[in-house]
């Protein structure tokens, strides 16, 4: 029986919620009316949706999670946060990721961390890819895994997991990697055990004959009370191995010691499954780099602009301006969710970041700590991106970077942290055609 099989068998005499209707809920919804045209469903959302189907029932508004005990299944969209609700005995909360792990026929490589996963997971396929496997990259990367339902068992099927498309799983992947823990995502969660809990998930279901790489710079024991049962692979990005130092360096679009440890992760995964040295070293090579993370924006009246507004915790943001080596510049700051940034303040004060540009919310609370405590920084608050762009170019020396790096999530001004780095993109390249000033 395949998956899709599976999963129909599994909901048919069964009361079904899908809880959110953003894209990965619209691909549940297509999915199981693809398989059962006239199957009652619910979608609940905050925001009303205009579904044209006699079959589905639309609950929405503010109070719309309450309905969830009316249901056997519900079908949870990743950015939908339940941490206030108990969920009533009898009614099972999953998503996509849990069904794809519980029910496809195929080999499952799963990578979860704060930072680091979709750099770790695009290399672990292409490396697999150049090896002569078939292989597919889904998950948090943006592609619904049910995109992959027909798949067969010759598969190995790279997913990228987050905390939220990881915490009501009841199966682990094959293989998994995590590649850092840090807080993040506190919003969402009841603290930060719940959310490490959460992350957990991809490898408290593992059995003997999985395989685990973690970071050894950072050890996985100290977040578990679980016996680990998976064969245990700690990797660090000052590994002594001639083959894995041969991969730092390869590719200019790996630059920092942070990119260095998510080529080792993938290298060791790529290994555990029979890759050879030539299919992970072209693997390295192909990468092309990630969106908005440490991306070139390119070189305007003499200023290299950077735009890596995925960096939402100070540690990546910290990781990124050391690779990056030359900034005198940064833009930070976003969404409030409770992060402590007393050794991030720190970092800044001691750095060589001349100019420290900071947006509301959590940029203006930095930038008052700085303050407060240098006289040789230039500290500039900006009210949005547009000031904070124009003030880049008065302040930020020729030949010399200008990093966004929030430090913070973009959900107070943006609906993802996508469109804020498009739109720092877009200014960059609009006030290159005139002056800023």
């Amino acid at each position: 029986m395949n998956l899709s099989q599976s999963v129909i068998e599994y909901l048919s005499l069964k009361k079904v919620l899908i809880l959110g209707f953003g894209a990965e809920g619209k691909s549940t919804y297509n999915f199981i009316r693809g398989k059962m045209s006239d199957f009652p469903l619910t979608v609940a959302d905050r925001i009303e949706q205009n579904i044209d189907d006699k079959n589905t029932k639309v609950i929405w508004g503010d109070e719309y999670l309450s309905c969830i005990k009316d249901y056997d299944v519900v079908f949870k969209s990743p950015g939908i946060s339940i941490k206030d609700l108990k969920v009533p005995n009898g009614t099972e909360v999953t998503c996509q990721t849990d069904m794809f792990l519980k029910y496809a026929p195929c080999k499952k490589i799963g990578v979860t961390g704060t930072k680091g996963k979709t750099t770790t997971s695009t290399l672990i396929y292409l490396m697999l890819k150049n090896a002569g496997f078939k292989t597919c990259l889904i998950g948090n990367i943006g592609v619904p895994v049910f995109e992959m339902l027909e798949c067969e068992s010759d598969l190995l099927a790279v997913i990228e997991m987050s905390s939220h498309q990881l915490e009501f799983v009841k199966t682990s992947p094959n293989a998994a990697v995590i590649t850092n823990i840090y807080p993040e995502h506190l919003d969402h969660y009841n603290g930060f055990d719940d959310y490490v809990n959460a992350k957990l998930n991809i490898i408290r279901y593992q059995q003997k004959g999985d395989f685990l790489v973690s970071n050894a710079e950072q050890e996985i024991e100290q977040f578990i009370d679980f016996d680990i049962r998976a064969r245990h692979a700690r990797v660090s990005s000052q590994s002594n191995d001639p083959f894995l130092e041969r991969l730092n360096g390869l590719n200019a679009n790996l630059k920092g010691r942070h990119n260095v440890q998510d080529i080792f992760f993938a290298a060791e995964v790529a290994k555990h499954f029979g890759a050879n040295q030539k299919a992970i070293e072209k693997g390295v090579m192909e990468f092309s780099g990630i969106p908005h993370r440490m991306e070139s924006v390119g070189t305007y009246k003499g200023i290299h602009f950077y735009n890596d507004c995925i960096a939402t915790i100070p540690e990546s943001v910290m990781l990124a301006a050391d690779a990056l080596c030359e900034v005198d510049t940064i833009i930070i700051g976003g969404m409030d969710r409770n992060i402590d940034y007393t050794e991030f303040i720190s970092y800044l004060l001691n750095s060589g970041i001349k100019n420290i540009i900071c947006m509301p919310q959590t940029g203006y609370e930095i930038g008052k700590k700085l303050k407060e405590q240098t006289s040789d920084k230039n500290i500039i608050f900006s009210q949005d991106m547009e000031a904070a762009v124009k003030e880049s170019y008065k302040n930020t020396a020729a030949g010399k970077i200008c990093l966004l790096s929030p430090a913070a999530s973009s959900y107070n001004v943006y609906k993802n942290f996508e469109e804020k780095g498009g739109h720092f993109k877009s200014l960059i390249k609009e006030f290159a055609q005139k002056d800023p000033k």
